[in-house]
């Protein structure tokens, strides 16, 4: 079996509970949820609420990435919205060619949004170089009714996709950085045109000081200008051995309502600079929390979750989600399946911060790796 986009896992029980979904007028429109299964759900999400952490910033002002009593689990659509990634394991779900046209992966993408909706799951994370991510999320928000109160809906400029829906390119990159203003301008332009009506925060793809992007004044300006425009917020996602460095600049500019990293069990390094984000009044968004499935063939990790009782995936996810940057943590699910058993990390989460927290610590200490190792490993995964 395979967790989080395409990530191998052992067999689990999938007994994640779930959250009833609020029933409107035009609830015909929305994902279906059995009538049947209603109580069950309203039990679910009585008995889960205990369990969801704060949604409050630092300070007490209101995360802007939470919907209501939503959990501080996203999903990410990196997976879903195109035919190739990183992931290990993918091809378990994707082996067939026609598993990976367009409208393959664009009925699987509403196969696993409806998941997320009926699991309480609000926030959603996408990219101009996710492929179609954006299409896909603007088509199933149109076509399921939900408004921009009903969700909460995050892209990112600074890649361009150039795969052209491919998965072997001979060599060629899937996606080419361009933090440049021009870029900027041509991008931001095609997600309004997608999700401008939905979209509540706009990052700049994978900053890093050696792009420049946190030192050009017309970039930095630009997207001052686009928060006070369109009311969207401003973040950026990190990525490398200085992802530290990198949101320390960030932080100087006063720019940045929020912050995506890779933090994960095997790569913790970036721990100490999100603290200080958080502080700042950043809200922190976690991306990777299974590195990519390397995380899943761990056996300390393994063990770790027999001991709880938890799936091995739901683990790796509840011990970023219970960090004090109190992050909201992305799903990269594949599956519905995939996405239920990833969901056990909000119920998991408030036990390893407190009576397990000890268990956590010794986990932390036990798979924490030597950053450059992880960033040089990580760089070599195959596309898939």
């Amino acid at each position: 079996h395979f967790g989080s986009s395409g990530e191998l896992w052992p067999e689990v029980n999938m007994t994640a509970p779930r959250v009833a979904m609020r029933v409107r007028s035009d609830r015909a429109r929305r994902p279906a949820v059995r009538p049947s299964r209603l109580l069950a759900l309203a039990l679910a999400a009585s008995a889960l609420a205990r369990c969801w952490i704060s949604t409050s910033a630092p300070g007490g002002s209101a995360s802007f990435l939470i919907v209501g009593e939503a959990p501080r689990l996203g999903l990410g659509l990196a997976a879903l919205g195109r035919p190739g990634y990183i992931n290990l394991g993918r091809e378990a779900h994707l082996a067939a060619p026609e598993a990976r046209t367009p409208e393959a992966l664009r009925g699987r993408a509403w196969e696993v949004l409806d998941a997320a909706w009926r699991l309480g799951v609000r926030y959603f994370d996408c990219a101009r170089s996710y492929g179609r991510s954006e299409e896909f999320l603007s088509g199933w928000l149109r076509a399921r009714g939900l408004g921009r109160a009903d969700v909460a809906v995050g892209s990112k400029w600074g890649y361009r996709y150039t795969a052209d829906w491919r998965v072997d390119t001979g060599g060629a990159p899937h996606e080419v950085k361009d933090h440049s203003l021009a870029h900027l301008q041509r991008q931001q332009e095609e997600t309004r045109a997608l999700l401008g009506g939905h979209l509540r925060l706009y990052q700049v793809h994978s900053a890093t000081l050696e792009s420049g992007v946190l030192e050009d004044p017309a970039v930095l300006e630009r997207l001052r200008e686009l928060r006070s425009e369109r009311g969207w917020r401003v973040g950026l996602s990190l990525s490398g051995v200085r992802q530290g460095e990198a949101l320390g600049r960030a932080l100087a500019t006063g720019v940045f309502d929020s912050v995506q990293a890779t933090w994960n069990l095997l790569e913790q390094s970036a721990g100490p600079a999100l603290e200080r984000a958080r502080r700042a009044g950043l809200e922190v968004v976690v991306k990777e929390g299974m590195a990519n499935g390397r995380l899943l063939r761990r056996p300390e990790l393994a063990a770790a979750a027999e001991a709880l009782g938890a799936a091995p995936d739901a683990l790796a996810l509840a011990a970023a989600m219970a960090q004090p940057f109190e992050p909201v943590v992305l799903s990269g699910a594949v599956t519905p399946r995939q996405l239920e058993s990833n969901f056990g990390a909000a119920a998991l989460a408030p036990r390893l911060r407190g009576e397990r927290r000890a268990d956590l610590e010794a986990l932390m200490e036990a798979l924490r790796s030597d950053p450059a190792g992880y960033w040089s490993e990580r760089s070599a995964l195959a596309w898939n």
